[in-house]
């Protein structure tokens, strides 16, 4: 048996004080690949035993087949396919995907790239004159939001307001009841309503009527699984602005740090761009946006590492320490864009493996070159620097870079 009862780890984990370098904490935790905590959860720490876990048919995404269900965060919405399980789950994913992605429109993050590229040279020409800048607040939380809204087909008179509602729901998720106002999460639950509501019109609109968004396609497509029903849309739009949203502004903010404490890597991806792809897969591996998914639910007892977990048990994956397990990199600790056999967790992996992680490569890929590129003399005031307060999410909540001078 592998199961051990090693709750002190995992507290330390989720406490404000790990945020800045988690990773000691989840070597501690892989010398117990499947650890059973105090409140009946089961930890998996370790590579092979998480990859594992996420390709089994036996383990649930819906929050309703865990013996402890958790509350939903809107009653009576509906959920999107992330959150659902076969064959629900692949009907919608291959709906979305008919529009977002190969095979059916195989050219559609290649065809953004122009766009991409003028978004954020347009956001780095704001720093003209700023010896110092907030690559979290003036660039990245302002990236993704405005490309997701452009692939969503939102008219651009409408994105500040999407940019108001997404900011305030990522504020609500870092919610903590011990220390912050009820204000914040009572405005992440309105925002959540906003736009729910915006996109609904939004689609609504778009009946019986073509266009180049997504959500017109959605709208008017009767493809071999039906129609997506308007509120199955909705929650598509949904999950790709909020979780789009969380993954890119993390993974720009920690390439950006990783790359300022890494000045030679800094100097090569400057004078050898080609450089960036790999080096966006190496820090989906040391560096990743999600760290944790926090729970899947057992739809009958399952045997992981000799350890078997009964039914309805919660089951959180440690992504990011699977990532570092040294049983599958060599060297894992080390940030290495010449790595080879990367094949990380940063994206998740199984079905549920991120639904637009090319996109989310390519924003990266093309922010981390332009801001390397035109960024004089980049150094960072703190190291290291406030982190936001979730361990699932972990990315710093400002990463303040002074540019200029000899």
């Amino acid at each position: 048996m592998t199961t051990t009862e090693t709750p002190g780890a995992l507290r330390r984990i989720f406490d404000y004080s790990a945020r800045t370098d988690p990773y000691p904490l989840y070597a501690e935790l892989r010398e117990t690949p499947v650890a059973l905590q105090e409140d009946g959860s089961y930890v998996i720490s370790t590579y092979r035993e998480i990859t594992d876990v996420l390709h089994d048919p036996h383990l649930s995404s819906d929050v309703r087949n865990l013996s402890r269900p958790m509350p939903p965060l809107e009653e009576g919405v509906t959920t999107a396919f992330i959150k659902r399980d076969p064959p629900e789950h692949d009907r919608l994913r291959r709906m979305a995907m008919r529009h977002f992605g190969p095979p059916h429109s195989p050219g559609l993050v290649v065809g953004m790239e122009s766009d991409l590229t003028a978004t954020v040279n347009s956001l780095i020409d704001d720093f003209a004159g700023k010896e110092r800048i907030d690559v979290v607040d003036d660039f990245a939380c302002r990236f993704p939001v405005t490309v997701t809204c452009h692939l969503l087909g939102v008219p651009r008179e409408e994105e500040p307001r999407f940019h108001v509602w997404v900011n305030d729901i990522m504020n609500s998720v870092d919610y903590d009841p011990e220390t912050d106002p009820r204000e914040k999460l009572d405005k992440g639950v309105q925002a959540r309503k906003d736009l729910r509501r915006s996109l609904g019109g939004l689609v609504e609109q778009r009946h019986g009527r073509s266009g180049d968004g997504l959500l017109a396609r959605l709208a008017n497509d009767d493809g071999p699984d039906g129609r997506m029903t308007d509120e199955e849309i909705v929650a598509t739009a949904k999950l790709l602005l909020i979780a789009g949203h969380e993954t890119v502004v993390n993974l720009i903010a920690n390439g950006m740090l990783t790359l300022l404490r890494h000045p030679q890597v800094l100097e090569r991806l400057r004078h050898e761009p080609d450089l960036v792809a790999p080096l966006v897969e190496e820090l989906l591996r040391y560096e990743p946006s999600v760290h944790i998914i926090p729970w899947r639910a057992a739809y009958s007892d399952i045997t992981v590492a000799d350890t078997v977990i009964p039914k309805g048990s919660q089951i959180m994956l440690m992504l990011a320490s699977g990532s570092r397990d040294p049983k599958r990199f060599p060297d894992p600790d080390r940030f290495d864009p010449d790595r080879r056999d990367n094949q990380h967790l940063g994206f998740g992996s199984g079905i549920h493996s991120c639904f637009g992680a090319a996109l989310a490569r390519r924003e990266t890929q093309i922010a981390l070159t332009e801001l390397v590129r035109r960024l004089h003399r980049p150094r960072l005031v703190a190291d290291p620097p406030p982190y936001r307060p979730s361990p699932i999410l972990r990315g710093p909540i400002h990463l303040d870079v002074e540019q200029g001078g000899d």
